[in-house]
């Protein structure tokens, strides 16, 4: 680390915290030259992923999009914003944990669903049918029944 006063790569920590809900440490160092001290922050390095939509066109992954989504799934529902927090985590470590530098719009969608179905049948009805694009009343009672034949069989 480089002395932001006198340039020397020489420096010794002093104290190390972590901040930013774990996710940062913060190191107070001193420099071995001009005696100065000053603060450097460390993160891991994330390395973007991509998402390809369906028509191959790609964008960067966010995770803030996902969550908007199933917001909006859960509006007017008995759903505390920490349950949707949670699924928002697990379907961020999956993409993350796959190791892949790009995913498909769809798996995350299933991500996204599996989440749904464990958390509000509601709000899962509620996005499949937008992301399932359904062409009629036929498909949607499809999926209903489908849901209704795997609720029994629990």
């Amino acid at each position: 680390m480089r002395c932001m006063y006198c340039n020397c790569t020489e420096s010794k920590v002093i104290d190390s915290r972590s901040a930013d809900d774990d996710k940062t440490i913060r190191r107070r160092r001193e420099c071995m030259s001009c005696g100065r001290r000053f603060t450097t922050y460390e993160t891991i390095e994330v390395s973007p992923i991509l998402v390809v939509k369906a028509d191959g066109n790609r964008q960067a992954f966010d995770i803030g999009k996902i969550k908007r989504g199933i917001i909006k799934a859960c509006e007017k529902r008995p759903v505390p914003i920490e349950k949707i927090d949670e699924v928002v985590n697990e379907i961020s470590k999956q993409v993350y944990n796959s190791m892949e530098q790009e995913v498909s719009s769809k798996a995350i969608g299933e991500m996204v669903m599996e989440g749904l179905k464990g958390l509000d049948e509601v709000a899962y009805v509620r996005y499949a049918s937008v992301y399932r694009s359904f062409k009629d009343i036929s498909s949607f009672m499809s999926e209903l029944q489908k849901m209704m034949e795997k609720k029994d069989e629990k």
